[in-house]
């Protein structure tokens, strides 16, 4: 459904998007993870339309996005960063005008309308002003806009960024029962893991460049056997004795507790030497234990390697 071959874009002396190319499927959620600055939102915005690349093509279904735009925005349906809605309107009003917008006839949109609210749980909040709502309240608003006209492809740019952790989940629940029911494909910016957990496919961005993408067990495996997690007090002192560990390659914080990345084939031997090394230097451990990679591990080495 999406197809994005070799994409460039630079602002001046910045290159936003370095030969970025990806697909998503009908029925497939595809993530991008990275950095503030590394051209999610400017390859989202390429994807449908709103910035021309230097180099490089879309197509959304069947239609070139060069050549047959209109028809290929009739496909997507894009929640940006920061979406635009008319607080002074309700929420059926806004729906209203974006329906109109596109072009549905009042006998379609208004059932439509109902429901996609119901779908989103704002049916009751339906005359209330859009200005009125919670930022979460807002955020579905802004998908049930998005979905007004029934789109095949759906474009999120970091769609629950600044919202609280229920409204996320509440957020992803839509999403994957929208994947369920209508077959889309969606291409989601995030910066959140748990968030990309949920994708079939992850592709890392670092510096307008697509560095690595697959699924996120096959991520994982980049790291197989060699992220060791270490708990206990003084932090300072875990933290130092860790660094000076010969088999260890890098010491990162996660939360309460640290993960070290170590060399191929020396977790044990990392586990044995701390766990004597720790207490007889003052410490104390509460947890030392080789655990299957995160996400994150995987990002911060990714992004290591394109240093």
């Amino acid at each position: 459904m999406i197809r994005a071959n070799n994409l460039h874009k630079s602002f001046g002396q910045l290159h936003a998007v370095d030969g970025v190319s990806l697909q998503v499927a009908g029925g497939e959620i595809y993530g991008l993870v990275g950095p503030d600055g590394a051209g999610k939102t400017t390859l989202l915005r390429l994807i449908c339309g709103a910035l021309h690349p230097e180099q490089g093509d879309v197509s959304l279904g069947a239609f070139n996005v060069a050549r047959q735009v209109e028809r290929a925005r009739e496909q997507i349906g894009y929640l940006a960063q920061r979406f635009a809605l008319y607080e002074e309107l309700t929420v059926l009003e806004n729906l209203r005008f974006f329906a109109e917008v596109r072009g549905l006839p009042a006998n379609l949109w208004k059932s439509r309308s109902q429901e996609i609210l119901e779908f989103v749980g704002l049916a009751e909040f339906s005359q209330r002003r859009a200005g009125q709502l919670s930022g979460g309240m807002k955020q579905k608003l802004g998908l049930a806009l998005a979905l007004i006209n029934r789109p095949r492809i759906l474009l999120l740019d970091e769609p629950t960024t600044g919202v609280d952790p229920l409204t996320r989940q509440d957020f992803w629940r839509l999403i994957i029962g929208l994947l369920q029911e209508e077959n889309l494909a969606v291409l989601v910016s995030t910066p959140y893991m748990d968030e990309a957990v949920r994708c079939q496919r992850v592709g890392f961005m670092r510096r307008g460049k697509l560095i690595s993408e697959g699924t996120p067990r096959e991520l994982r495996a980049r790291l197989e056997g060699r992220i060791v997690e270490l708990d206990g007090s003084p932090r300072e002192l875990l933290i130092e004795l860790a660094q000076a560990e010969t088999g260890v390659e890098t010491v990162q914080r996660f939360g309460t507790r640290l993960h070290l990345r170590v060399r191929e084939g020396q977790a044990q031997a990392v586990v044995a030497r701390l766990g004597e090394r720790i207490p007889a230097a003052g410490g104390r451990v509460e947890g030392l234990r080789l655990i299957e990679a995160q996400l994150e591990d995987v990002f911060i080495a990714l992004a290591e390697e394109q240093t």
